[in-house]
């Protein structure tokens, strides 16, 4: 057979799709339709990687931090740049406050022109919220004129919280690690991205590969819709002379057709998703539509290999039917499913994953193919062993109502529709078991229990130590929403003035504030205190020896401090250590504020430990804004019990994204193929209707068709997902352990969908129930 037969059978296939009536019609759309959602969906995917590399390249355009001790001299073309970070309802807000020191001084990425006294350029997200009655709070903290707005290249995403400032004296806060002096924007040396460990690299393959083969499942099925009218058309070619290989590459064109369609719609999708990428926002993560643009090479593949498929599948799903010239052999009972050669899949996938057990993250990277390969396998294997577990149970189901018979002798008579109807639903059930277990496994490495005590303090806000101490603590403790402040002050002290050889820390505040840093048995102000610590007493024992001189922030090269003299008095007391509300234990000297030089009063860097009234609405913010206007520079913390890895919460994140898209293209994909094969059943329905049979009863029996390949794909699912994620946190060297809770949670998600589906299948379905469905033209 040369290669001009095949084109001119696929030709009439694809005529006859487009031109055999609204039959062909009507099956060619739902194919596109079933196609197109899954190109768009392959679209958005690997267009992902340019997201990801945009957001990336203007994140490094804005770096304007890079730590290198601020050596830079003022010149015409600095200029000082201050961090004013901060946070609102759990949304991070990027602000920058500037002072240009000169006529060049370089502009930020976005930004036309530097913002004048008391005015800001902000993102359109944060002009919208500063606009809005929920962002009144907010206003309070920005308390600058909105003068323009930051263009696309100063932004990583159209939901971003950023604003640029106007600032003063800056130059004052240089020594400070939130203020420094610059000559350019662009990425340093200090802001350079870690690369993935082995786990973390390991999770990337196995959620894009999860993700990704339902995709392809879907599309496999798509192209099958309308499979028993299209045979009965393939019978009457055989009547007018075609043989049964040339009928089959005929119906391998019409899966071209709605393939190509399918293309087209796909493209179509995909643009207008693109275009609604920029409204939608996933835990703080959002895209420009310009940034979704697919790789050209991955295009190409996707324009090639999905037509491909159609055709081949078409061609494998008909290797055995027999086609004659008056009528299909399909209806007949079918052949028993051979078992064995289904369980090479996932047996082979194992046996691909196998040699990595135990590797761990300690013996380099995991082989990418070989871990791709397996997952695939073990995969796919679900769809190979679904048809013949549905078939071997509905097989030996027999007794119950009518709706039960019915819908058990169509499970019987076409077994293979169902399962593909649910190979797509149980492939993405039993990957996210699979990965839900993998990311409970690791979760303990990449998070960190704290020492903060939140009995204690709930934040902790840093202020210059151009803030008044007492005034800080009165502000904060009577601000609304806030239980209890509590203000330390410290700076160091050393044994020489400049270059100190030894070195201890200082802690100053009133003798409440004192004892949430150390045990103290009296305290009265003036008193003086000596934390012994056994690990430090060496080094602070000059400091508790009565006459001998010491120096308050002591001076090193490249410092602007002014050390002040002190000597030590006979008078100072012992104190205990003891844990401050983040778990820190010092050691040092404890200055109550009347014992303090006045003159070391100007060098101190000041902490609050903050306690809410979490029965306050918005008591955070509350403290947030009386913290703004301190300083403006201020920084504040969320105490939390545990920190997370940043990179292994954006992997989760990215999870969270493809699975929300994954399961809207099953919900869809299910409901097109519910609503085809009922349209394939129109007479059959209303044969029935008209023959006397209550629509409840045939309703119900569409339910139970529904439900009995759904309850077996869930449960060969779960069994291959136990499997694999087991297998995935060996290969971690994790110990295996199955969280039933999310188990549940991931098959209830899968059996809500389908149940959704259902429902919503059911208004065409009891249109479909009526006599005059008979008529035919």
């Amino acid at each position: 057979m040369n290669a001009k037969q095949w084109s001119r059978d696929l030709a009439m296939g694809v005529r006859f799709a487009f031109t055999g009536g609204r039959e062909g019609w009507v099956r060619a759309l739902l194919t596109a339709v079933g196609v197109g959602l899954g190109v768009a969906l392959l679209l958005l995917t690997t267009a992902v990687p340019s997201a990801l590399a945009s957001r990336n390249h203007r994140s490094n355009a804005r770096d304007d931090f890079t730590y290198s001790g601020n050596k830079l001299p003022k010149a015409d073309d600095t200029l000082i740049i201050a961090r004013s970070d901060t946070t609102f309802r759990s949304s991070d807000v990027r602000g920058r406050l500037l002072e240009p020191e000169g006529s060049r001084a370089p502009l930020p990425p976005g930004v036309g022109k530097f913002p004048g006294t008391g005015e800001m350029v902000v993102s359109p997200a944060l002009e919208k919220l500063l606009g809005s009655d929920s962002g009144k709070l907010l206003r309070e903290r920005i308390p600058y004129r909105i003068t323009g707005t930051i263009g696309q290249s100063g932004l990583i995403g159209p939901s971003e919280l950023a604003y640029y400032a106007s600032g003063k004296g800056l130059e004052n806060h240089l020594t400070g690690g939130s203020v420094e002096r610059i000559d350019y924007f662009g990425p340093s040396n200090a802001n350079r991205s870690q690369p993935l460990d082995p786990v973390l690299l390991l999770l990337v393959l196995i959620v894009f590969t999860v993700l990704l083969l339902p995709v392809g499942v879907f599309v496999a099925a798509a192209v099958r819709f309308g499979g028993e009218r299209r045979d009965r058309r393939l019978a009457a070619l055989r009547l007018v002379g075609a043989d049964g290989r040339m009928t089959r590459r005929i119906a391998g064109g019409e899966a071209l057709a709605g393939a190509l369609l399918g293309l087209v719609l796909g493209t179509g999708f995909f643009l207008v998703g693109r275009q609604l990428a920029a409204l939608m926002v996933v835990r703080d993560i959002s895209v420009f539509p310009s940034d979704l643009n697919p790789s050209p090479a991955l295009v190409l593949l996707i324009a090639v290999a999905v037509p491909a498929a159609a055709v081949l599948v078409t061609l494998f799903a008909l290797r055995g039917v027999v086609i004659e010239p008056l009528g299909v052999v399909r209806a007949a009972q079918p052949p028993r499913r051979r078992l064995w050669w289904r369980l090479l899949l996932p047996l082979g996938g194992l046996a691909l994953l196998y040699p990595m057990v135990g590797q761990g993250a300690a013996n380099g990277d995991f082989n990418e193919w070989l871990v791709i390969g397996g997952t695939v396998l073990l995969l796919v294997g679900v769809t190979a062993l679904l048809p013949w577990i549905v078939e071997a149970v509905v097989a030996r189901l027999d007794l119950g109502t009518v709706s039960w018979q019915l819908a058990v002798r169509r499970l019987q008579l076409s077994s293979g529709t169902a399962a593909r109807m649910v190979n797509g639903i149980a492939v993405a059930v039993a990957g996210a078991i699979a990965l839900q277990m993998l990311f409970a496994g690791v979760e303990g490495a990449y998070t960190k229990d704290t020492a903060n005590d939140l009995n204690r303090a709930q934040m902790q806000i840093s202020l210059k130590n151009d803030v008044p101490l007492a005034e800080a603590g009165r502000q904060l403790a009577r601000t609304e929403g806030v239980r209890h402040a509590s203000v330390i002050s410290q700076t160091s002290v050393g044994d020489r003035a400049k270059e100190a050889r030894t070195e201890v820390e200082a802690a100053i505040g009133t003798c409440a504030e004192l004892r949430e840093v150390a045990r103290l048995a009296s305290c009265r102000d003036g008193d003086v205190f000596l934390i012994h610590r056994s690990d430090l007493d060496r080094e602070t024992k000059r400091f508790s020896t009565p006459g001998n001189t010491v120096y308050f922030d002591p001076a090193y090269e490249g410092s602007k401090s002014h050390p002040v003299a002190w000597k030590v008095p006979a008078t100072v007391k012992a104190a205990e250590p003891h844990e401050d509300p983040t778990g820190y234990t010092r050691g040092g000297l404890l200055f109550t504020s009347g014992a303090l030089p006045k003159a070391a009063a100007a060098d101190l860097d000041q902490k609050v430990f903050v306690s809410l009234d979490r029965s306050v609405p918005d008591a955070a913010e509350y403290a947030r804004n009386t913290a703004a206007r301190l300083d403006p520079l201020a920084d504040e913390w969320t105490l939390t019990a545990t920190t997370q890895s940043q990179q292994f919460r954006s992997i989760r994140t990215g999870l969270f994204v493809g699975a929300t898209c994954v399961l809207l293209l099953i919900g869809v994909s299910l409901l097109v193929s519910q609503l085809e094969q009922l349209r394939e059943r129109k007479k059959l329905l209303s044969s029935l209707v008209a023959f006397g049979t209550r629509r409840r009863t045939l309703s119900l029996s569409v339910l139970w068709q529904t439900a009995i390949p759904i309850g077996l794909g869930l449960l060969l699912a779960s069994a291959v997902g136990l499997t694999l994620g087991a297998v995935l946190l060996k290969m971690t060297a994790t110990p295996v352990r199955v969280d039933w809770a999310s188990v549940l949670q991931m098959t209830g998600v899968g059996a809500g969908v389908v149940l959704a589906v259902t429902l919503l299948s059911m208004p065409p379905l009891l249109r479909l129930m009526r006599p005059e469905g008979l008529r035919t033209e």
